[in-house]
């Protein structure tokens, strides 16, 4: 089982003719993906070699042609930031029902309106700024590396892609049922308690990696939700314990100001809901190492 994305989705890339876009059709396509096409207006009915077991796949105008010729119930979104917002509001129209927006620089008002596009409609966002998500051995829809893990029974969420790929690796042998990074701007679609809440209702998931970060406080948010909603064992960890203060570290969103929205506040903040705190992400993947054993 998995959450969102399942070797059943068909996946059509947005920017696909684009160099980064063509890039990580190659690579998804290598991890099992199914791709079912490429979006890039101008160039409909155009093709895309991708060589031997993959062959040409088609090229169509819009998102709207795709869905109808394909039956894509995903969108991966490889364009430049100038374009993002056109491409995601696109793909909301479309109806499409997974859009993952892996475009970084995405003004923020930009992101603000597709957001507000996509309420009570029946697209998700991943993202954006974000690596995708992955369900290992069964699908991969942006760019985390599909040979670093195996398929398991962990749920993994974070907001840094690095760190999505360091768990990912540290806990290989166990393996997950999806890794979903969420991405760390100001604004993003899907949270933190979305996928909380995904994994606790999916039977595949016998234990949930949240990862956070220093800045605002969805992980206080999430917090409160693990407490009231989620049976299943929770292990966190929050980057940024050694930022200064005032500082803008890394991500858009990750911004602190006095004891608001500091690493030691999301810990303890996580800590008193009963999830287990690690001190470093190879900490973190100890504590999960023990859930799983137990488990087993």
């Amino acid at each position: 089982m998995a959450i969102w994305l399942t070797e059943d989705s068909k996946i059509i890339v947005q920017g696909m003719t684009g160099s980064e876009g063509r890039k990580h059709t190659d690579r998804m396509l290598a991890a099992g993906s199914k791709i079912v096409g490429g979006v890039t207006p101008g160039k409909d009915g155009q093709q895309v070699d991708f060589g031997p077991g993959a062959g040409p796949l088609p090229v169509f105008g819009s998102v709207g042609k795709a869905v109808a010729e394909t039956g894509a119930t995903v969108s991966v979104v490889f364009v430049p930031p100038k374009f993002a917002k056109a491409a995601v509001l696109e793909a909301i129209d479309a109806g499409i029902g997974l859009c993952v927006a892996i475009t970084e620089g995405i003004p923020v008002h930009d992101t603000a309106e597709f957001w507000a596009a996509a309420q009570g409609q029946d697209t998700r966002i991943i993202g954006p700024n974000c690596p995708g998500l992955i369900s290992p051995g069964a699908s991969n829809a942006g760019i985390i590396p599909a040979d670093i893990a195996r398929p398991g029974r962990i749920g993994l969420v974070s907001k840094s892609g690095t760190l999505t790929y360091q768990m990912m690796y540290e806990l290989r042998d166990i393996g997950f049922s999806t890794c979903v990074g969420i991405g760390g701007d100001p604004v993003i679609g899907t949270t933190h308690i979305d996928a909380l809440a995904a994994f606790q209702a999916d039977p595949g998931t016998d234990a949930i990696v949240m990862i956070g970060e220093i800045g605002g406080d969805a992980e206080e948010r999430a917090a409160e939700y693990v407490r009231d909603h989620v049976t299943k064992p929770v292990v966190g960890y929050v980057a940024g314990f050694t930022a200064p203060e005032g500082k803008t570290m890394g991500h858009a969103g990750a911004i602190v100001s006095g004891s608001s929205g500091t690493a030691q506040a999301k810990k303890d903040a996580l800590e008193a809901a009963g999830v287990r705190v690690g001190k470093t992400p190879s900490g973190t993947a100890h504590l999960m190492r023990e859930i799983m054993t137990a488990v087993r």
